[in-house]
């Protein structure tokens, strides 16, 4: 009897395992987003830029505890990894939060916006998006490698790096 249950827990465990996705889907790369100078491009506009590159994004927002905390580790991060495209996906729903931020913290990098915010919208619907910061790893090739860390210190995130 205990064997019995042991296999339907495993059954129903496996089966609740999300898979996790290696590319963006058709609606998340449609998104709008907007540059820091207020130009829009769809995301896949913006992950065309960085084909040929790895990229780690940052989704975070200026109001974020956990996103500022972590900014030092993507610092850190930044000087270990100089060659790494690092593209920050802001979910501030108020432009100007979102431009101070990136000011005041000196973040370094690529900077968009995702003005529909960090509840709604298909970009943040493929992400699952229910905590940040949140980050991400892009191969070359533009394909997912990591899908979700929320810190920036995860060891997944440097051996994705190092790939």
């Amino acid at each position: 009897m205990l064997k019995k249950v042991s296999i339907i827990v495993l059954l129903i465990f496996l089966s609740c395992q999300q898979e996790i996705p290696s590319n963006f889907s058709e609606k998340a790369r449609n998104e709008i987003v907007y540059s820091l100078e207020d130009v829009s491009f769809t995301f896949q506009e913006v992950l065309n830029n960085y084909r040929g590159k790895k990229v780690l994004i940052d989704v975070w927002a200026s109001w974020c505890r956990d996103c500022i905390e972590g900014i030092p580790k993507v610092k850190e991060l930044q000087k270990e990894f100089p060659e790494v495209v690092y593209l920050f996906l802001s979910v501030d729903e108020k432009v100007g939060s979102w431009k101070r931020g990136v000011q005041r913290h000196l973040l370094e990098g690529e900077h968009f916006n995702i003005p529909k915010g960090m509840k709604n919208g298909d970009l943040v619907t493929f992400l699952d998006l229910s905590w940040i910061p949140r980050y991400l790893v892009l191969n070359e090739k533009g394909e997912i490698i990591l899908f979700n860390a929320i810190d920036a210190s995860d060891k997944k995130i440097r051996a994705a790096l190092k790939l």
